[in-house]
């Protein structure tokens, strides 16, 4: 019998996350780590029971995008059994607007990326570059996929995310008020999360923007590592 794990990379979605790119970043480390790799550019694939049943790790980067009802519900089917579930950024905290299930399936999704100052932007995407620092919880110190992490800076897109209680968060990232914010309180939110759902595992990491974000030391460990855990 081959010991040979499966995984499928769902990739597609608003271009500028790009999804192409940001996947193929992390393929040798699937395949060093004992992968075969299909590629789907559509969440169509979910469909296939007989298919999904032999996934061991999912990984999504498909921003936006829809998702049929019996494409969920074969995802959702999946994880329930066991395959993992993993991805970054807005290729799984902002999938799928048209489906509250999905949502509530991910534990995790997206709100805003507050920008510049107004009289900063100049109408394209660093408009919502800013500085910004994720911060690791006792809980990281110890976890396979935090392990030996510390803080870390970034400059990219800072999520603000709408999350549930039924997440085990690693990371955070605090939201400052500033001066033409509409808000009165500094908001912290997950940045990296993990969530058992029936006898899966699915991780979500805020970050990851761009290829040049993924290839922050921090971002790429956090990643790989939580592929790594997330699999069946």
């Amino acid at each position: 019998m081959s010991t040979t794990r499966q995984a499928l990379v769902v990739r597609g979605g608003w271009d500028g996350h790009q999804p192409v790119e940001a996947t193929e970043l992390f393929m040798p480390h699937l395949r060093d780590s004992g992968f075969d790799i299909r590629i789907e550019e559509s969440p169509k694939i979910y469909a296939d029971a007989s298919y999904m049943a032999g996934v061991d790790l999912i990984v999504q980067c498909n921003t936006m995008n829809t998702i049929e009802r019996e494409e969920f519900e074969g995802l959702r089917a999946a994880i329930e059994a066991g395959t993992g579930m993993a991805g970054w950024h807005g290729g799984i905290a902002d999938s799928y607007r048209n489906s509250s299930d999905y949502l509530h399936l991910i534990g995790g999704q997206f709100a805003c990326h507050p920008g510049k100052h107004p009289d900063q932007r100049i109408g394209e995407a660093s408009d919502n570059f800013i500085d910004y620092t994720v911060n690791m919880l006792p809980a990281a110190a110890d976890h396979p996929i935090t392990a030996g992490l510390s803080d870390f800076n970034l400059r990219t897109e800072q999520y603000w995310v709408l999350t549930d209680d039924y997440i085990d968060i690693l990371a955070t990232t605090t939201l400052p008020v500033r001066e033409w914010d509409a808000w009165h309180r500094p908001v912290t939110c997950p940045a990296v999360w993990t969530r058992q759902w029936g006898k899966g595992r699915i991780f979500v990491a805020t970050p990851g923007h761009s290829v040049e974000i993924l290839q922050d030391p921090s971002v790429s460990t956090i990643i790989e590592r939580g592929m790594l855990w997330a699999s069946r």
